[in-house]
C-alpha cells in the first residue's frame, strides 16, 4: 500500500540548518504529484512546495523561497526538502503528501489523499 515516512526533523536554532527526508513505498514517486506541507500549532496546514508529476518541475511558497530546496532520489524512491536561513516562525510539523490521481502540481491539501505521519521541527534558541 502507499505509505509516506518522513523523518530528519529536530530542535535548531535560527539560522540553521535541516534536512528532511520522505521515503515512499508503494508506488514510484517521481511518476506523481508530491508535495510538502507544515502545520504550525494552532495554524492550518500550509504548502511549503510541490512537485509537478508531468515535468518534474518545482514550486515552492514565497515564505520558503531562496531557503528551502527539494530533491530526489529515484534510487531510494525519496525525497528531501532541505532547509536553510531557518526562523522561529518555520516551526511546525512537516509533512509529505501525494495523490496518485493528480495530474497536476497543487499548493492544496485537499488535492492529496495519502499523507506521511509527519515529523516536528522547532527553530529556536
Amino acid at each position: 500500500q502507499v505509505q509516506l515516512v518522513e523523518s530528519g526533523g529536530g530542535l535548531v536554532q535560527p539560522g540553521g540548518s535541516l534536512r528532511l527526508s520522505c521515503a515512499a513505498s508503494g508506488f514510484t514517486l517521481n511518476s506523481h504529484a508530491i508535495a510538502w506541507f507544515r502545520q504550525a500549532p494552532g495554524k492550518e496546514r500550509e504548502a511549503v512546495s510541490c512537485i509537478s508529476p508531468s515535468d518534474g518541475n518545482i514550486y515552492y511558497k514565497d515564505a520558503v523561497k531562496g531557503r528551502f530546496t527539494v530533491s530526489r532520489d529515484n534510487a531510494k524512491n525519496t525525497i528531501y526538502l532541505e532547509m536553510n536561513s531557518l526562523k522561529p516562525e518555520d516551526t511546525a510539523v512537516y509533512y509529505c503528501a501525494t495523490d496518485l490521481g493528480l495530474e497536476h502540481s497543487s499548493f492544496f491539501a485537499s488535492d492529496y489523499n495519502y499523507w506521511g505521519q509527519g515529523t516536528q521541527v522547532t527553530v529556536s534558541s
